[in-house]
């Protein structure tokens, strides 16, 4: 049978998600999967679920199993980097499994793609649990392409492509200077966020261009900002982006990736290719 995972790397869940996280794993149940949950999943001490170690043994666990295909991590926050360093990369690379998370998840996801050149998935699959796109998330989930297909249009220049990296804009840059940051030569960096306002996001974009990153990536594809557009900030992450970078560095966007509970899923660590020709 079919096996999948749900696991917490990063902030512990808080007792009173419980019932939703049940729901979630009935949800992946009744669509003939054995659901098999981390030991680590919900608080045990201050954000803890376990320590870094803790966790990355029981993601350990789900990687080595032959019989799982999946592993969905349900957490956010802070904390997930704390796995890294314990985590077995070679076994990960051999595993048949996949990895799916979102936001703190960013650095788990990016890491496995420098380690082993294995490709994961951005997405919270809460998204079928929770908000007002339950009932469209699931669909997308059982068909799985739409779930795939984001739309987006250029800001700057007509075409990318190159091997998606990045995701939450915070929590990538933890990866700067360790040994878990992707070669970002040729790469199409992925910039999201929920949280942060244009001087958060100066900060990013002047330590990205501190690494030297737009001098070597092909493309930007940029997400959501969840706090910047509910407060209209201005200027808006494109202009702000484009200040960064000037204007000969191809720029696509959508709505359709981030914190949004309807936003879909992109994978990491693999080719895209957007074009505006005809």
């Amino acid at each position: 049978m079919r096996s999948v995972g749900i696991v917490a790397c990063s902030n512990a869940q808080k007792a009173k998600y419980r019932e939703q996280n049940n729901a979630l794993a009935d949800f992946l149940a009744e669509t003939g999967r054995n659901v098999l949950v981390s030991d680590c999943l919900y608080e045990k001490e201050s954000v803890f679920s376990g320590r870094g170690k803790e966790r990355a043994d029981e993601l350990m666990k789900l990687f080595s199993n032959p019989d799982v295909e999946e592993i969905y991590d349900i957490s956010g926050g802070d904390i997930a980097n704390e796995v890294l360093d314990y985590l077995d990369f070679d076994r990960i690379q051999k595993s048949g499994a996949t990895f799916w998370g979102y936001s703190d998840l960013t650095t788990v996801i990016n890491a496995i793609y420098t380690k082993t050149g294995k490709s994961s998935v951005l997405y919270q699959v809460k998204n079928m649990v929770l908000g007002d796109y339950q009932d469209l998330q699931r669909q997308r989930f059982l068909d799985r392409t739409d779930l795939f297909q984001p739309s987006f249009h250029f800001v700057q220049g007509d075409s990318i492509r190159g091997i998606v990296v990045g995701g939450n804009t915070r929590c990538f840059l933890k990866l700067a200077g360790t040994e878990y940051f992707p070669d970002m030569r040729g790469k199409v960096l992925l910039m999201e966020a929920l949280s942060g306002e244009v001087p958060q996001m100066t900060t990013y974009l002047s330590q990205l261009k501190s690494c030297g990153v737009f001098d070597k990536i092909s493309g930007i594809l940029l997400g959501t900002f969840c706090e910047m557009e509910t407060l209209g900030c201005q200027p808006d992450m494109a202009s702000l982006v484009r200040s960064f970078v000037g204007d000969q560095l191809p720029i696509a966007q959508t709505r359709e990736i981030g914190h949004w509970t309807d936003s879909k899923a992109i994978w990491i660590g693999r080719e895209i290719e957007l074009s505006d020709h005809a």
